[in-house]
């Protein structure tokens, strides 16, 4: 039987239980579908779509499409390249999008397919595109390999040398989910501040029931959009695992300034996302997000004493939990395990910067996982677990209450059309949290009356 509190087990090194992630192709494929007729396609075998697909497709509850180069046992052994030039015929004679998004996958990497002349070689229609982004599985994260996607779009697509002539300001919103990307986009609009928005994935895996099925629902960002993004003010790059990158590419292909920032989760982030956008383009805030803001405000004021205090842990992707940490600070609530599945040394710098400005003693850990998580809530419990579907195990064992927050969240549904970024999406979480623990409460409470009666 294994001892959770052993010292073997807390400084092991070199074995990985319960990831804190998923692999990159995820995130390339969801990133890809924030393209306007786009078809991302898996460059491996039909195993690894599937198991693509069916992530993503549980977590929107909404039927997420692709096609992959299907390798068999030839093509483990000799390359996939002919596998491709096929698949490329095909998708484009059959499915007819405008455009090819290609991520890979551990086999065809670990083969070394060249797959920039493989392209260059295959038949392409005019008019169309075909792309594609580096995503082994065996490095990274999903946020990696939607960071990766991101990037190979700005290499692909934009043109423009960085004058501001088109007088707009993009913004890349992170791993984040439609109902976010809705928020950010209005948030501007109230701004009044033209924008290119790109991935886009509002309008894809969130699109209406119309009774007849379209391949290419109507959202996405629009492949002449993302051409004209060279030629835009600024890029702002919320999440800056998910989204610097690309950014810092834009910066340096076309001249187009890069503003990486946290993402805009709780008060001081939305501010921060704000002030940029007004120090870019001159612009005043609306009276309309001014209310928004104190009316969150008022709702700290009125609820503190629910969340003072209280201690959490919190898991998830790099980019969300370090957003999600500060605004639980803002609280008073003490983040005492802040842990992510994403490597990077920069996650544990800021993090545990955010601890010691505000006097909590927490463990931190980037490429981190969730039986190593559990044990730290074992040997010293916490009143509240926030992340994905995979938190729920914790919950369960140590009878934690757990608000689903991130990705994958796979056993609720309706989440994706919701935002948690802004002075709203602020005001939602804060609901989440305040009901998750105030049910722990209610239930103590109702507990103890029954005693009492016995």
């Amino acid at each position: 039987m294994l001892d959770h509190t052993s010292k073997e087990i807390s400084e092991r090194k070199a074995l990985v239980i319960n990831p804190a992630k998923t692999c990159q192709p995820i995130g390339a494929m969801y990133a890809a579908l924030g393209i306007h007729n786009c078809l991302p396609h898996s460059h491996g075998s039909q195993g690894c779509c599937s198991f693509h697909r069916m992530h993503l497709t549980r977590h929107f509850r909404d039927p997420i499409v692709a096609s992959t180069s299907s390798f068999t046992e030839g093509a483990s052994v000799f390359g996939g390249s002919a596998n491709l030039k096929t698949s490329i015929k095909n998708v484009f004679s059959v499915y007819k999008p405008d455009v090819i998004a290609i991520n890979t996958t551990c086999l065809s990497e670990t083969i070394g397919d060249d797959l920039p002349s493989t392209i260059s070689d295959s038949e392409i229609p005019e008019g169309k595109h075909v792309f594609h982004a580096n995503t082994p599985s065996y490095a990274g994260s999903h946020v990696t390999g939607f960071s990766n996607m991101v990037k190979a779009m700005v290499t692909h697509f934009s043109e423009g040398t960085g004058d501001g002539s088109n007088n707009k300001v993009n913004l890349i919103p992170g791993y984040t989910e439609p109902g976010d990307m809705r928020e950010i986009k209005r948030i501007a609009k109230l701004l009044d501040i033209p924008n290119i928005l790109f991935p886009d994935t509002s309008g894809v895996v969130d699109s209406p029931m119309t009774g007849k099925y379209n391949m290419y629902p109507k959202g996405g960002t629009k492949v002449v959009e993302l051409i004209d993004t060279g030629s835009s003010m600024a890029t702002v790059a919320l999440g800056k695992f998910a989204s610097e990158a690309a950014a810092n590419e834009l910066e340096k292909k076309c001249k187009v300034a890069s503003h990486p920032l946290n993402l805009p989760i709780g008060v001081k982030a939305t501010d921060e996302f704000i002030m940029e956008l007004v120090k870019i383009t001159g612009k005043d805030v609306p009276d309309e997000l001014e209310e928004e803001r104190g009316m969150l405000v008022d709702i700290m004021t009125d609820t503190h004493h629910h969340y003072h205090g209280k201690r959490v842990a919190i898991f998830g992707d790099p980019d969300h939990v370090m957003a999600l940490t500060e605004f639980t600070l803002s609280l008073g609530m003490k983040p005492v395990y802040v842990v992510t599945g994403t490597p990077g040394k920069a996650f544990e710098k800021e993090v545990n910067g955010m601890l010691e400005s505000s006097n909590v003693e927490g463990r931190v850990k980037a490429s981190g996982d969730l039986f190593e998580l559990h044990q730290w809530v074992k040997n010293e419990p916490v009143d509240l677990l926030i992340g994905n579907t995979y938190g729920k195990y914790i919950a369960r064992a140590e009878d934690i209450p757990l608000v689903r927050f991130g990705f994958p969240n796979m056993d609720r549904s309706i989440h994706s059309y919701f935002p948690v970024v802004g002075y709203k999406g602020a005001m939602r979480l804060m609901e989440m949290i305040g009901n998750a623990l105030l049910e722990r409460v209610d239930r103590d409470a109702l507990d103890e009356d029954f005693e009492l009666v016995l």
